[in-house]
């Protein structure tokens, strides 16, 4: 692989990895603060590319990301409703809410599984011809994706430091010194999965508006994928302060081998297996990094006992 692949590899990497962002930082808020496991994220990105898409379609790109943030904090809002005001358990809410989630994008996609976007104005076309004769002209995708990252960071690191942010955090920590404290839980997660849902939304709708098409499987194990970056975020800046954190969280959203996959033409079939194959060691590593000394003692013991048993 030559220089210019290589460049390329890491321009994809860095795409991808800033838009994806957007969903781990959501997760961020929503697991980590929250301590609620979403599993509606597949079908909220999904929801946030066919909206943004739509609304793109229609000619008003810049209204598209209002309109995607806006749909991904009503599906929070009902997968918060289901937890809250109806007792069920976060995880079978969040399976209920992608179920329902798929209908409902088709018929926001006007009954087709796929929209073109080829022929539509979007913030990157716009982004495009705003940088025209500047030396980013060929980074347009990169500078809309890192402004929408930085801008993010910065009003999640801002909101989870106000009043309100602090009892989501409290709520997540400990629900019933919560209670005690006259904040009522069930607002401060109908809030929080409302917010992190409108984050999941916005990368939805920037995914679908760079690749310039939305397709109904376009969220397809997402959640799996922004779990497994938000353990690496976690590893490599897991203690601090909540944007120290927060930058965590987009850096292990940078996918280098996935990214790599793309470049080498690899069959589009094996890109679910190298995904998994990711986060089955972003899962696995913290794990076998606790285990290795003990490993090695076995290792060390059984070629000591074979020694002794060939002399």
């Amino acid at each position: 692989m030559d220089l210019s692949a290589l460049l390329a590899v890491g321009q994809t990497a860095l795409e991808l990895g800033l838009i994806c962002s957007l969903t781990v930082l959501a997760l961020f808020l929503s697991y980590s603060m929250l301590n609620v496991c979403d599993l509606s994220t597949d079908g909220c990105f999904t929801l946030g590319a066919a909206v943004g898409a739509m609304v793109a379609v229609s000619g008003h790109p810049l209204l598209s990301i209002p309109a995607a943030m806006l749909a991904g904090v009503c599906s929070g809002f009902i997968t918060a409703l289901l937890q809250t005001k109806m007792g069920i358990d976060s995880l079978l809410a969040g399976i209920i809410v992608n179920t329902g989630l798929y209908s409902v994008n088709i018929a926001v996609m006007s009954g087709s599984s796929l929209v073109n976007l080829n022929k539509t104005d979007t913030v990157f076309t716009m982004a495009k011809d705003l940088l025209a004769g500047t030396p980013l002209e060929s980074q347009y995708r990169t500078v809309v994706a890192a402004l929408a990252v930085a801008l993010t960071v910065a009003v999640l690191t801002l909101f989870l430091n106000t009043r309100l942010g602090l009892a989501i955090r409290a709520t997540g920590n400990n629900p019933d010194m919560v209670r005690s404290s006259s904040i009522n839980p069930v607002f401060t997660t109908i809030v929080g999965l409302c917010v992190a849902n409108a984050f999941t939304g916005l990368s939805g709708c920037l995914m679908a508006q760079a690749q310039k098409s939305a397709e109904i499987n376009i969220g397809s194990g997402m959640v799996t994928i922004a779990l497994a970056s938000l353990l690496i975020g976690t590893t490599l800046m897991g203690r601090g302060s909540i944007f120290t954190r927060a930058v965590g969280m987009v850096l292990g959203a940078f996918r280098l081998v996935y990214a790599a996959a793309l470049r080498m033409n690899m069959p589009a079939f094996m890109l679910k297996l190298v995904s998994s194959i990711i986060v089955a060691l972003a899962i696995a590593l913290p794990y076998l990094k606790q285990q290795w000394p003990m490993i090695r003692r076995r290792l060390f013991y059984r070629s000591a006992f074979a020694g002794k048993g060939g002399n």
